[in-house]
């Protein structure tokens, strides 16, 4: 199993063992990443951050895994300061920052770019989100939380919300076929999962249900996956307008529910989740951010060939 110098760009090119090696060196990580040990793993190395797009727990949990390790980070910055400002494309910006840099995490408003830098790239592209394509190591870190919170093998779950634009779900549930889950999704008629992916999933032995409403799912699954209605993936405010609101997690809604269920969310959230459900035994989300230091501890590691 050999990840070093490879480009994560897509979960659709894991196999569940690259998953589960993934997932083993991200938990030996974890007490470097609370702070409990110290780690110079990743001395000498630097890791390029180029966000093209708003980024807090991603950008940052990656900067993080880093200087854990005993790395160096060299940020873009702000897009504007930059030359990509004055027109530079892509591919020449990926050229030049990979003579700066060991490894290039990368975030664009456009689906298919990570793809695009790892053809110019002479290293290892970390694909943090293209648009509303994929989110590798949002997934990874998605599936080490229900790891250490739940289950993977035989899981439950629930996605709700914006399943159309929702490039977090689009990552995950090709990695929870993998692991035999029942897959529920639950969004407004206007954001449906992809046709396309829905048949993918079913092609590789998934079972998949649709569903309108949170409250015929809630009871019967192990994890409720919360997602964002994206304002800035629609190109018509007004059929924004018509979706807004409409899923939302409620103190109300969990007074009956197992206390095994579980709630997570990529963040940012609106108002999708009451705040008073943060109080609860089910809220998940937070440790679910953190979760992303050891993983992406672990993929940098992997990658730079700093662990096999």
């Amino acid at each position: 199993m050999r990840f070093k110098d490879h480009h994560i760009i897509s979960m659709t090119s894991f196999s569940k063992d690259m998953i589960d090696h993934i997932l083993e060196t991200a938990e030996k990580m974890e007490p470097i990443a609370r702070g409990k040990q110290k780690s110079d793993l990743l001395s000498g190395k630097v890791l390029a951050v180029l966000f093209f797009e708003p980024s807090t727990r991603t950008r940052m949990s990656f900067e993080t895994a880093m200087y854990r390790l005993g790395g160096n980070v060299l940020n873009l910055g702000s897009i504007d300061a930059s030359s990509i400002a004055k027109g530079e494309t892509l591919a020449d910006t990926i050229r030049v920052v990979d003579s700066y840099a060991d490894a290039i995490v990368l975030r664009h408003p456009k689906e298919g770019a990570a793809r695009l830098a790892s053809e110019f790239s002479a290293i290892p592209i970390l694909n943090a989100g293209d648009g509303a394509g994929h989110h590798p190591t949002q997934t990874l870190l998605d599936l080490y939380t229900i790891k250490r919170e739940s289950q993977l093998e035989g899981l439950k779950i629930a996605l709700v919300g914006d399943l159309k634009y929702g490039r977090t779900v689009h990552s995950l549930c090709y990695a929870l076929s993998l692991y035999g889950a029942q897959i529920t999704m639950i969004s407004p008629r206007e954001l449906r999962m992809p046709e396309e992916i829905i048949n993918d999933l079913e092609n590789r032995g998934a079972k998949v249900t649709e569903l309108d409403s949170i409250e015929e799912a809630i009871n019967d699954v192990d994890v409720l996956y919360m997602t964002r209605i994206q304002k800035e993936r629609f190109p018509d405010p007004a059929e924004f307008q018509k979706v807004a609101n409409r899923l939302k997690i409620t103190p109300d809604l969990l007074k009956n529910v197992r206390p095994e269920l579980r709630i997570m969310h990529p963040l940012p959230r609106v108002n999708e989740i009451h705040p008073e459900v943060d109080k609860t035994v089910h809220a998940c989300y937070f440790k679910q951010a953190f979760y992303g230091v050891p993983v992406r501890m672990a993929l940098v590691a992997l990658v730079l060939g700093a662990m096999k």
